[in-house]
């Protein structure tokens, strides 16, 4: 887990060098700290990544703050810190390989394969409570649900970084041509160009409209109630019943993936619902989609504490789940804000409202 310094501490720092007085400083956080979640969304959009996001957006305010005084206002100072954003994860891309979710890079497996791509940058899961608002109402949480569903991201990710960024700040923000144009130092023809390109690329790329297309909040919550309780009973017919034909399963970083509720049902069988584990899992909200905070031990260790074990992203449709996406790694479920351990009689939705990351 990466820990990083409050971000006082580096304006702070900055500050006395510049000899600029607490007063401005003050005034500076407070006029652009309320940007800071969804410039947050925006950099993970960009960069797949929520570790290089918040690097990124600490980048974005240091850079803000050291050119606040010759900021003249001809822009909004929300376009301003966008530009800086941008701009900063353009200059990063550079350097980075995209970040894939197994089933962009291969096909799908038999069930009885699995095998390890640690080394690879794998896209990156985005918990709710980074960037969600406070007190944001029911179509604003729809809206930013859209934007992070990691189907989206993760098509995100074949496009060049400069086609990514168009596509974002045009069909996301919903910025007009010409705002684009100086972002990028181009010309607004060279942006709807790009913007052109780039839709044409996410088509190719193939994101299902079923998997956009968002149920009830009432069947969000039915739908993972029942598969939390159908994983933590080993209830294959429950599960069946919740599983489209067509359902994915992925689990970075393993490297196979496996498609058709035949095959998904076969691999769980063999691994995770074998019936050589205990699970608990504890329902949080990632991406903007339903998940799972999941915790696991031997079924022999009847004493022993549920550990960790990583997040699992529902894809959840009106009929029925079309993907599961489980990030095998168990700092996922800190970043949640859960424990690391849970005793055995631990209360889940009483976990889940202590650390705050319940749906």
């Amino acid at each position: 887990m990466n820990f990083r310094a409050p971000a006082g501490l580096y304006f702070g720092h900055i500050r006395a060098e510049k000899g600029i007085d607490v007063a401005d400083s003050e005034r500076f956080a407070e006029l652009t700290d309320p940007f800071r979640r969804e410039l947050l969304a925006h950099c993970y959009r960009i960069l797949g990544s929520v570790d290089d996001a918040e690097d990124l957006v600490q980048e974005t305010y240091l850079r803000a703050w050291r050119s606040f005084d010759g900021f003249e206002g001809r822009s909004s100072l929300r376009v301003w810190l966008y530009k800086i954003a941008t701009r900063a994860c353009l200059t990063d891309l550079e350097r980075r390989a995209r970040r894939p979710l197994p089933s962009g890079i291969g096909t799908p497996s038999a069930p009885d394969t699995a095998v390890t791509g640690a080394d690879l940058p794998w896209l990156q899961p985005l918990p709710d409570r980074l960037i969600a608002e406070p007190g944001a109402g029911p179509e604003a949480l729809v809206t930013a649900r859209g934007s992070v569903r990691l189907a989206f991201v993760a098509a995100l990710q074949h496009l060049p970084a400069r086609q990514r960024a168009v596509l974002i700040l045009r069909d996301v923000l919903g910025w007009r041509a010409a705002e684009v144009a100086d972002v990028l130092d181009t010309s607004a023809t060279a942006v709807n160009s790009a913007l052109l390109r780039a839709r044409v690329r996410i088509g190719e790329v193939g994101i299902r409209e079923d998997d956009t297309r968002e149920p009830s909040e009432p069947q969000r919550r039915a739908t993972l109630e029942r598969y939390v309780e159908a994983f933590e009973t080993q209830d294959t017919n429950a599960l069946l019943r919740l599983l489209r034909h067509d359902v994915e399963l992925e689990m970075p970083p393993v490297l196979e993936w496996f498609a058709g509720r035949a095959d998904v049902l076969a691999f769980l069988l063999r691994g995770p619902l074998s019936g050589r584990y205990t699970w608990r899992m504890l329902p949080v909200s990632v991406n903007g989609q339903p998940a799972t905070a999941s915790y696991t031990r031997a079924v022999d260790d009847s004493g022993g504490v549920l550990r960790a074990h990583g997040v699992q992203v529902l894809g959840v449709t009106p009929g029925g789940i079309s993907r599961i996406t489980s990030f095998h790694d168990p700092r996922w479920v800190v970043r949640l804000g859960l424990p690391e351990t849970l005793s055995g009689g631990s209360d889940p939705l009483a976990v889940t409202a202590c650390h705050g990351g319940a749906v």
